[in-house]
């Protein structure tokens, strides 16, 4: 069962504008087939429904800097789009033009010495890992959507994913970017420098800006040496509470080697085997929370001896009741598989209540005990799911309903259930928004918890785009 809001229709577009659209694009760049735009007009969720007048698909920077161009002089707006894996609605047009960048994927320079390159905005992630590591190099940002997600949409959105413990966030990848602003100027901010301390950093308006601020349309990305051997264990534990007891023992054990720990509870393990094919439970016995915990190295001599001591300590201090270390890539895979499905597989068991939020690691536990226990007095019939990137606070707090009557009930709540956890949010000092942004779900609980953040932002956006184009509804409404 998924609750589908339809978005405004579009309004109807001059015909010169269209014609003048048309032209600077050529005969690929656009489309108004209703075929071809049905799947860039509904989000990944299915939650919105949305409407558009045209799609633009630029095969090149001068072309989206020309549509903006007109876009701008007829006071259009104007939706950008990358791979549409957008979980808070940022990219799903309500009725804007809608720009799409998959047609810009080509990597302009690859510089292993520097340890960048230089992208387009429609580069697929997966295949930006994959030319890296060709060229020897570790490109780290990885997430569930990896084989769809465009890098111009996951730097718009400061995208997160399992390896920000030890790389950090999207904004930390990006060493120089080039966009399009709302009136269509093109600024180029492409560099492979590190230090370039020339007043401000413009690249990081618009990291994270949602595209409110322009479009981007290729980045310079810092790549990473390759590490020589990474090591992979699925835990069971008996709590959160363990769970980060065994995160902090494994960093001080590895020296810092711990590249990724995720946590996930038994019922998303179970809803990942029931409604992925090919996935099951690693452990010969159940476990109330398990944990993936993934360790890099430089060098493959003592890579295996430093995570079995790891979990010799974890097991002989009771953090961790059982575990079985990855044999090969194959197994690894698998174990990332079970962890990596789990968004999947909720939506196969149907509508959930899901919250994006990070909380100081030191205070999960906490904030999870507290959390689950105020929400039972608002609705008593509901199931938290709480799983994600425990390594770096970031926990994905969501709160389902085992049949559809129950979720239909629960979906009457969804208010109040999600003002008890934003408020208990706020109370433990944490962010409404750890990694999937704003967009339209959550812009009026950032103005409303955010007031002067929220008035900066109206200022800058006024002064980059003071007609107000640049996808108008989403972050700011």
């Amino acid at each position: 069962m998924t609750e589908t809001q339809t978005l405004p229709a579009p309004q109807a577009l001059p015909g010169d504008v269209i014609a003048r659209l048309r032209a600077a694009l050529g005969a690929k760049g656009w489309s108004q087939d209703a075929h071809e735009l049905q799947p860039h007009i509904t989000d990944w969720r299915g939650r919105f429904q949305g409407q558009t007048p045209i799609l633009l698909k630029p095969a090149n920077t001068a072309e989206v800097a020309a549509a903006v161009k007109i876009c701008h002089d007829a006071g259009i707006a104007i939706t950008p789009q990358g791979g549409n894996t957008s979980l808070c609605g940022a990219s799903t047009p309500q009725g804007e033009v809608l720009i799409t960048l998959k047609r810009m994927n080509a990597v302009r320079e690859i510089d292993p010495d520097n340890d960048s390159m230089t992208v387009e905005a429609g580069c697929i992630l997966e295949s930006l890992q994959t030319t890296a590591a060709e060229a020897g190099r570790l490109f780290p940002l990885s997430l569930g959507s990896q084989g769809s997600a465009m890098i111009g949409g996951l730097i718009s959105t400061n995208a997160g994913g399992v390896h920000v413990l030890r790389y950090g966030m999207t904004r930390e990848l990006v060493l120089g970017l080039e966009a399009v602003l709302p009136d269509g100027t093109i600024w180029s901010g492409l560099t492979g420098l590190r230090k370039d301390n020339t007043g401000y950093d413009l690249k990081q308006l618009l990291i994270g800006a949602e595209g409110t601020l322009g479009i981007i349309t290729a980045a310079t990305l810092k790549l990473f040496p390759r590490p020589a051997k990474m090591e992979l264990a699925f835990c069971g534990l008996k709590s959160v509470e363990d769970a980060v007891s065994f995160l902090s023992l494994a960093k001080k054990v590895s020296g810092g080697a711990v590249t990724a720990f995720e946590i996930m509870p038994r019922l998303a393990l179970e809803f990942v085997c029931a409604f992925v094919p090919g996935t099951r439970d690693p452990l010969d016995t159940s476990h109330a929370w398990y944990v993936v915990c993934e360790m890099s190295f430089g060098r493959l001599n003592g890579a295996r001896e430093t995570l079995e001591d790891a979990l010799g300590q974890a097991f002989e201090a009771e953090l961790v009741q059982d575990a079985v270390i990855a044999e090969n890539e194959s197994q690894a895979l698998d174990f990332w598989r079970l962890r990596e499905s789990i968004a999947l597989a909720e939506r196969e068991q149907g509508t959930a209540i899901k919250h994006d939020i990070s909380i100081p690691v030191s205070k999960m536990a906490a904030f999870i005990e507290l959390a689950s226990a105020r929400l039972k007095t608002i609705f008593p019939d509901g199931i938290v799911v709480a799983f994600g990137h425990v390594g770096d606070g970031n926990v994905h707090y969501n709160l389902v309903g085992p049949d559809a009557a129950t979720q239909q009930a629960m979906m009457a709540k969804s208010d109040a259930i999600s003002t008890c956890v934003y408020d208990t949010v706020d109370e433990f000092g944490g962010s409404i928004s750890a990694e999937h942004g704003i967009g339209i779900l959550k812009r009026e609980e950032l103005a409303a918890r955010k007031p002067v953040d929220v008035a900066v932002m109206r200022a800058i956006k006024q002064a980059l785009d003071p007609k107000g184009i640049m996808n108008p509804r989403v972050l700011l409404g």
